[in-house]
């Protein structure tokens, strides 16, 4: 699987997601701007001993992205989703697309996506206005794992 992190800025987040990437075989992909630094002396200085392990890819934007990944579908991740991710029937290869954590992602990425593509983790909205990043990476992350080995 593939998970994609679209303009990450809180560096926490993406190491959680980065450390859930090496313990699951996905790979990571991070969309630029970054809201912090990757470089070597970054990563020590956090503890990411498990960095080498990750899959990890960099774009300076999401077109790039888009132009280097063709294949696979990719699945974007929004309170504006209509379908639950329950609902997406995940396959290898598929890409898991989250937004920033303060603003989700763009709504010129969303608008452009076939809305089954678009989906949404279901919480009370009347309660919280998102989950955690990184928390919603494991969320739909593991029920594509899930329904991987379920099918296998």
């Amino acid at each position: 699987m593939n998970l994609v992190l679209v303009y990450p800025s809180i560096p926490p987040n993406t190491g959680n997601a980065s450390r859930l990437c090496a313990a699951t075989g996905s790979r990571l992909h991070l969309i630029e701007p970054l809201g912090f630094d990757i470089d070597d002396r970054a990563v020590r200085r956090a503890g990411l001993d498990y960095w080498d392990s990750v899959d990890l890819t960099v774009y300076p934007d999401f077109e790039t992205f888009l132009e280097k990944n063709p294949d696979g579908t990719k699945y974007f991740f929004s309170t504006a989703g209509k379908r639950g991710f329950h609902q997406a029937e995940f396959n290898a290869g598929d890409y898991l697309v989250f937004g920033n954590e303060t603003y989700g992602l763009p709504d010129g990425i969303i608008g452009a996506q076939p809305p089954d593509q678009v989906l949404n983790i279901p919480i009370k909205l009347d309660c919280v206005r998102s989950l955690n990043l990184s928390n919603c990476a494991a969320i739909v992350l593991y029920e594509a794992l899930r329904q991987l080995n379920h099918r296998s």
